[in-house]
């Protein structure tokens, strides 16, 4: 497992927890205002991204294995409990981590991406067939290597920017069309530089895209797995990051989801705070984002 660290070693750890298509990278503001401000800031390359190891077992790839990687690394830090931080697929696997070890968590800051109680007959890939068709980005990802032909279709730079600059509701391509060449390329990004973006590029382009996108694959798997926690109550204190113009705000429930209560329900110790912007919002607002994870660790200290 890669994992960069910035901070003085023994200050109050913060794990920093990322999500597709991304790496530890997706932080580098985070972590240098949180080292500032008196933290250790800990942000590993997940399981088949970047230069960590890329597993060619598609189920090494499940939520376990994920949240098995993230103990191994406190254990090997001799870290016994850490503030997290995650966004995207790091919201997921942080959701799941103060779930199943609220031990090791001090207190959560997650982004864009709430925690929804296990539906107890339904399977999450069937109902996004039902709901949302072959289009849907999540269903197109499940075929092994059909998401990855298209998008070698493009040079990996060009696949980044179409997903980092995504202004939809509806992750959805028309029938008959890819998602990658649904989205569109803007000519920049105002957020991310060249530079930043080759960064991202080069390392992505060494394992390719095949482990990321087997976290989508397992989501079946993950829900299989669940069962055991069916009902369960996430308890530990936590402020949720409701992004305004995130991918499925209205069109998948996401705004009822966290404002009429449903998350409340077993997320009871939370609190939610609004940022306006897109889903990479934690570099796109890194300053108002930063702002908002370190006052609330700070009121948990």
């Amino acid at each position: 497992m890669h994992v960069a660290e910035l901070g003085d070693l023994s200050a109050p750890p913060v794990l920093l927890l990322h999500g597709f298509p991304e790496l530890w990278f997706s932080w580098r503001h985070q972590m240098a205002a949180l080292a500032a401000n008196g933290y250790r800031a800990i942000a590993p390359d997940l399981r088949g991204f970047g230069d960590t190891d890329v597993p060619a077992d598609p189920l090494a790839y499940t939520l376990f294995h994920i949240i098995g990687d993230l103990i191994g690394l406190l254990d090997q830090l001799e870290l016994s409990r850490v503030f997290v931080v995650g966004h995207d697929w790091g919201a997921y696997m942080a959701w799941h981590l103060c779930l199943f070890r609220p031990d090791r968590v001090r207190a959560l800051v997650n982004i864009g991406i709430p925690y929804s109680p296990r539906s107890p007959s339904v399977k999450p890939i069937d109902n996004f067939f039902k709901l949302l068709g072959d289009g849907f980005y999540i269903c197109q990802f499940q075929e092994p290597g059909r998401a990855e032909a298209s998008f070698a279709r493009y040079e990996v730079p060009t696949v980044l920017k179409k997903f980092f600059s995504i202004k939809l509701d509806n992750l959805s391509a028309p029938p008959g069309m890819e998602i990658i060449d649904h989205l569109e390329e803007p000519p920049s990004l105002e957020w991310i530089s060249e530079d930043e973006l080759q960064y991202f590029a080069e390392k992505i382009q060494k394992n390719g895209f095949t482990g990321p996108l087997n976290y989508y694959r397992n989501l079946d798997k993950n829900w299989e797995l669940m069962a055991p926690w069916q009902g369960a109550k996430i308890q530990v204190p936590t402020k949720f990051i409701l992004v305004t113009k995130e991918v499925g705000y209205k069109t998948y429930g996401m705004e009822m989801t966290v404002k009429g209560g449903r998350m409340k329900e077993v997320v009871p110790n939370l609190d939610v705070v609004s940022v306006e912007g897109y889903h990479f919002i934690q570099q796109e607002k890194a300053e108002e984002v930063t702002s908002e994870i370190l006052s609330y660790f700070s009121s948990q200290i």
